[in-house]
């Protein structure tokens, strides 16, 4: 590095990657700055240099000058291996300035501190880094060791553990190719303890998440619910909060979107049948719901997702940070995977509730595409990433003819559908009255509630589904399904079926 060099330098003043010190005299201010620079994007650390002036005056340089340097530097942790540049200042004959570049921190590095205190940059003025964002780093550079995900349950036992839900999930990753076939006799402990949800015996806060029925010492598995009057927050029509684990709040949600969108339907012109959608796929939101559960900041237990519909939007908010290689306007782009939550993230995935990582705003964006629908916008907002749908206008949904849309919680349909064969269940009572895809999907969601509970009543499936207990009396005739044994202690029976509707 020449004078000119430093002169380049110094002209373009202090800024966020770069801090000028008139002497040594300031060397412990000036190693607060080297540590926020290597917790940040690193920058230039120059003495010999007044502040103000900008003018360049170098100092005397001696073998203890230098001695204090590196003995500085040692102060650094972890330790750093940087090239101090010594630079004859011409004007000031037998003065140098003294030169010390920093390189800027790497995502998974463990962040740097000088004795015990670590800085970071703020534009121009050297701060001390906030425990948030510090433990945010430690979390990243050993994530085994401080993973919320990772760490044992408070309070939650194996028994608070939902069995059903397990083995329901763990017969979906079968179905789809994803769990090997003996996971469905072996015991759900070992199953849970391969994907890293059990630890000595104990359920981790990842498996409370995704399986516990208790959820008292959780106050952030929580979904605020709101739909706004107009495009503000001034006035709403309904506001509600539910809490739960991850399969109650994506319910919970989806049911919301089913309550206070709009369901319409029209003719197709290659096979005349009626097809029945939301004004925003469902798919669409549905894997946006997914994304905001899997990869929030859970540890931040003071703050919890959200749903907020306007008149000309939807926003699903969650507690979280991109990752360093993802920004609002990349993530759009093709992108490899940097889930916040690996272990939840690889369990949904096993399940079929995930797909490959890395492709959700892309299956979002083409569920948008596929239904004429503007994709939407991903941002960053204090502290939260929230996507955010445009609803149609009304102009754009002439072509549509408006189905019955749910007035309340009891009409809505609480079972989401799973795939893209599944529909909206807006179901009339009369069978002469329902789509025929719908009344397959009603018999393939029936034969799923008794598969998953053999001693559901049929009241309870009927509440489900939003039909009545009548109606679903008529179903299971249809499929075959008959009860056996006492009408209290007895179970369903589900005969062999091939599947074939004697309607078609």
């Amino acid at each position: 590095m020449t004078i000119d060099d430093i002169r380049v330098l110094v002209a373009a003043d202090e800024s966020r990657t770069l801090e000028l010190k008139k002497s040594t005299g300031e060397l412990k201010d000036g190693m607060h700055s080297a540590c926020a620079f290597l917790n940040t994007e690193g920058g230039w650390l120059i003495f010999g240099v007044a502040p103000k002036s900008l003018k360049i005056v170098g100092q005397e340089v001696t073998d203890k000058t230098q001695q204090e340097i590196a003995q500085a530097l040692a102060g650094l942790e972890p330790a750093v291996d940087v090239h101090v540049e010594y630079v004859d200042v011409p004007e000031y004959p037998g003065h140098k300035v003294i030169a010390i570049h920093f390189d800027g921190w790497v995502w998974g590095e463990r962040p740097h501190t000088f004795h015990g205190c670590p800085y970071y940059k703020v534009e121009s003025t050297t701060k001390v880094m906030p425990h948030d964002m510090y433990d945010e780093r430690i979390r990243a550079y050993t994530p085994k060791s401080y993973a919320w995900e990772l760490q044992p349950a408070d309070g939650v036992a194996m028994a608070d553990l939902n069995r059903q839900r397990i083995e329901g999930c763990i017969r979906m990753g079968v179905e789809g190719g994803r769990i090997p076939a003996s996971a469905l006799t072996a015991p759900i402990e070992e199953t849970l303890s391969k994907w890293k949800l059990v630890k000595n015996g104990v359920p981790t806060n990842g498996a409370a998440m995704l399986f516990s029925d208790k959820v008292d010492e959780y106050p952030n598995f929580q979904l605020r619910l709101a739909r706004f009057l107009g495009t503000d927050k001034d006035e709403f029509i309904d506001n509600q909060r539910s809490e739960g684990s991850f399969f109650d709040l994506l319910d919970a949600g989806m049911a919301f979107f089913f309550k206070h969108l709009n369901l319409s339907g029209r003719i197709t012109n290659h096979s005349l049948q009626r097809e029945e959608r939301l004004e925003v796929p469902y798919k669409a939101l549905r894997e946006a719901l997914i994304n905001s559960l899997c990869h929030r900041q859970w540890e931040r237990y003071n703050l919890t997702n959200s749903i907020a519909i306007y008149d000309d939007r939807i926003e699903i908010g969650n507690p979280g940070v991109f990752p360093p290689e993802i920004t609002p306007e990349t993530i759009k782009n093709p992108h490899d995977s940097y889930p916040y939550n690996p272990k939840i993230a690889e369990a949904l995935y096993r399940t079929t509730w995930l797909e490959n990582w890395g492709t959700g705003a892309k299956r979002i964006i083409e569920a948008c595409r596929e239904q004429g629908v503007e994709e939407p916008t991903w941002r960053r907002d204090g502290g939260f990433i929230t996507v955010t749908f445009k609803r149609p206008t009304k102009s754009s949904l002439e072509d549509h003819v408006p189905l019955n849309v749910p007035q309340n919680d009891s009409d809505v349909p609480l079972n989401v559908p799973q795939n893209d064969n599944d529909v909206p269940l807006n179901v009339p009572q009369n069978d002469n009255d329902v789509p025929q895809k719908t009344k397959e999907v009603l018999q393939d969601k029936i034969i799923g509630y008794i598969r998953d509970n053999s001693t559901v009543s049929r009241e309870d499936i009927a509440a489900k589904l939003n039909i009545t207990s009548k109606t679903v009396g008529r179903y299971l005739a249809k499929i075959g399904i008959y009860w056996e044994g006492h009408p209290k202690t007895g179970h369903w029976v589900i005969p062999d079926i091939k599947q074939q509707d004697n309607d078609k």
